[in-house]
């Protein structure tokens, strides 16, 4: 038997029993809904939701990314839900070192060694597709070598499925938020994030419209020790975020400035976004710089959503109702009533908040519970509740993770910055044909295409 045959049988067994223990637990979310719809019954589901995070939790896979973007749609699953997958940690188990030999053959060949005067055998990072290893090269240099988890793509294959499963079973309870689009948009970027060739394209995409920024540092790939499962790319040293949180109010005000350009610069020139602002994809410099680690998650925009995003601003600035339904248009939302419109606008104007007022300020500063938005949110939905529903578009999901995780980030860093100041000097003589030819060129610098990056990708049944 080849070492690809063992470790195809050890993947065999491997996700049936992960498909039984998810299965499990996703049955029983199930149980507990049809039994409060057409029983009249009361469940617990605190408790429910706490045993579904106990079978997740030791499990790779990408369900915890998931549960963060669940967050920052108003109710798409029950609070309980949300609340304990949210609390699942991307330190899944790590591989040992005789599976990893096993990978890193599999990717390089059976010399893999001989590329690396060093390789540490313990993983300094394992999250929920892969892990991570550092490295030393015969030159001396230091490198991440990031190595994906065998039979990743039929995982996350399951997970989707059976996350479409409560999806559907929730909205027969509740059809106040019609989950198809958002099902459709978490597939198509998970699937991407499988695909380690892509992620070194989006790498360099990054490096290309951020490397002339000082503060803000992205690796560089080192393409020969590099496949579709493995990527090799520079070690960038840096601290957690929770360590600058001790450090004096100009410091965090600088690293939040940072983030708000290292996310929105990209987006507001070149129509493009980091769709994953979890805390895991960055590390800060002892300057107060950063350093963006991660690109399996980034979107491209069509040009006519970044002009509605815009649109829509100054519409709430200057309470222009026709405006804004033009904006929400562009960004997809169809079939609005008066209901909608109104219900829409008043998360827009939670959202845009802190660019509305031209003084320095916090990002929220009447934020409870540590949820960012959660009070607000949960009156969006119980409105839209109220008017029939809503379809959110696949164009918003990320776009609206982005702003929710960020406005987290900056609320933890007590940034007091002035935001408006910050948001026009991004968007000064904004012009979506220009944008348009920005991103036609830089995408074709970056080896990649709208095409082929998105409208192809495969899509859950």
């Amino acid at each position: 038997m080849s070492l690809d045959d063992d470790d195809q049988k050890r993947g065999v067994g491997d996700r049936l029993l992960r498909y039984a223990k998810v299965t499990s637990a996703v049955g029983g979310i199930a149980a507990r809904l049809a039994g409060e719809k057409y029983l009249g019954l009361t469940t617990d589901k605190s408790k429910h939701a706490e045993i579904l995070k106990t079978a997740l939790g030791q499990m790779k896979g990408p369900l915890m990314k998931v549960a963060q973007l669940l967050s920052t749609v108003p109710d798409a699953l029950p609070d309980e839900y949300i609340l304990e997958l949210g609390q699942l940690q991307s330190n899944a188990p790590a591989m040992g070192w005789v599976f990893v030999k096993r990978r890193m053959l599999n990717e390089l060949g059976p010399q893999w060694q001989d590329h690396f005067a060093h390789f540490d055998q313990k993983a300094s990072a394992a999250a929920s597709l892969g892990q991570v290893h550092r490295a030393t090269l015969p030159n001396g240099e230091q490198v991440a070598c990031k190595l994906q988890y065998p039979d990743m793509h039929s995982i996350v294959a399951s997970d989707l499925r059976q996350l479409g499963f409560v999806f559907s079973l929730y909205e027969k309870m509740d059809a106040t938020i019609k989950t198809h689009e958002i099902l459709e948009e978490l597939s198509a970027r998970l699937y991407e994030e499988l695909d380690y060739t892509l992620e070194a394209k989006h790498t360099n995409l990054y490096q290309l419209m951020l490397g002339n920024e000082p503060d803000i540092h992205i690796p560089t790939i080192i393409p020969e020790l590099s496949t579709k499962r493995l990527l090799t790319m520079s070690w960038m040293e840096g601290d957690p975020f929770k360590s600058i949180l001790a450090h004096d109010q100009e410091f965090r005000n600088q690293v939040a400035l940072t983030m708000f350009k290292a996310w929105y610069k990209p987006f507001y020139t070149y129509g493009i976004i980091h769709g994953d602002p979890h805390l895991g994809n960055y590390t800060i410099r002892p300057d107060g710089t950063l350093n963006l680690l991660d690109f399996g998650c980034v979107r491209v925009f069509d040009p006519s959503f970044v002009k509605g995003v815009i649109d829509l601003y100054f519409a709430l600035l200057n309470d222009d109702r026709d405006r804004a339904v033009n904006a929400y248009e562009d960004w997809g939302f169809k079939d609005l009533s008066h209901e909608t419109i109104d219900s829409l606008t008043t998360w827009a104007r939670f959202l845009y908040g802190p660019i509305l007022e031209n003084k320095a300020r916090e990002i929220r500063d009447d934020t409870e519970d540590g949820f960012y938005g959660k009070k607000i949110a949960h009156n969006v939905y119980e409105s839209l509740r109220k008017s029939g529903g809503i379809t959110p578009p696949r164009s918003f999901l990320f776009m609206d993770r982005a702003a929710i995780g960020l406005g987290s980030v900056f609320m933890h860093l007590k940034a007091n910055i002035n935001w408006y100041e910050v948001f026009h000097g991004l968007i000064t003589d904004f012009d979506v044909e220009a944008l348009k030819i920005r991103q036609q060129d830089i995408l074709q610098a970056a080896n990649l295409s709208i095409q082929n990056q998105h409208l192809l990708t495969p899509t859950i049944k």
